[in-house]
């Protein structure tokens, strides 16, 4: 009962945080705030992250006995790539992306300025996004089950990762509105989680 509990609380916290972000919730946003969406985005992170910590630590008090453990040379493949993930998440937040962007400082420093314009940019094509087009979820994705030892691990750890292959495919819709031909030239030259992958589109 309590696994139900917690895949309930966790499926509903994904669905909630990509329904916030979605092209219709933020079109309805826009809609009533007009310029001062620019503080939006800041709101969604803090907000998200609010409801995340005690999510956690709500999650971490059911915390059963380890089903998987692994010895050498196992364990350290698994530190490899935890650590792997972290750096490729890491480098992909701080070099791929605009870090500003993410946390919406940067919308709110354009507020109020006529001239500021709504273009996210050329698509990039360098670093890790030229290897894949989401590094970052593909990384969350490892370091995810990098994690599993119990099994609350895995239950969770498969509610999230379906998240973010759902999220993902949904993310792709928006980018595809947003650079239109672009980036569909983007999604045929370039996998989306499957490194060197020959399949191209969704992978």
């Amino acid at each position: 009962m309590d696994y139900i509990v917690i895949v309930l609380l966790w499926t509903g916290y994904c669905a909630l945080h990509s329904y916030l972000i979605s092209i219709r919730f933020t079109e309805l946003v826009i809609r009533y705030l007009k310029d001062y969406y620019a503080f939006y985005r800041l709101f969604y992170v803090v907000f998200s992250l609010l409801l995340l910590i005690p999510l956690i630590r709500y999650t971490a008090l059911f915390k059963g006995e380890v089903i998987i453990s692994s010895g050498m040379p196992l364990s350290m493949v698994r530190s490899v790539l935890m650590w792997g993930s972290l750096a490729m998440f890491f480098w992909s937040f701080f070099f791929d992306y605009d870090a500003l962007t993410f946390f919406g400082i940067r919308q709110m420093l354009r507020f109020g300025k006529t001239a500021a314009s709504n273009s996210s940019g050329p698509i990039k094509h360098h670093g890790l996004l030229g290897v894949v087009r989401h590094p970052m979820y593909l990384s969350l994705i490892i370091f995810l089950w990098c994690q599993a030892f119990t099994a609350l691990d895995i239950i969770v750890n498969a509610v999230l990762t379906v998240y973010v292959l759902i999220g993902t495919q949904l993310e792709e819709r928006k980018l595809v509105v947003e650079f239109g031909d672009a980036y569909v030239a983007y999604q045929q030259s370039v996998p989306m989680l499957i490194p060197f992958s020959k399949r191209k589109g969704v992978q």
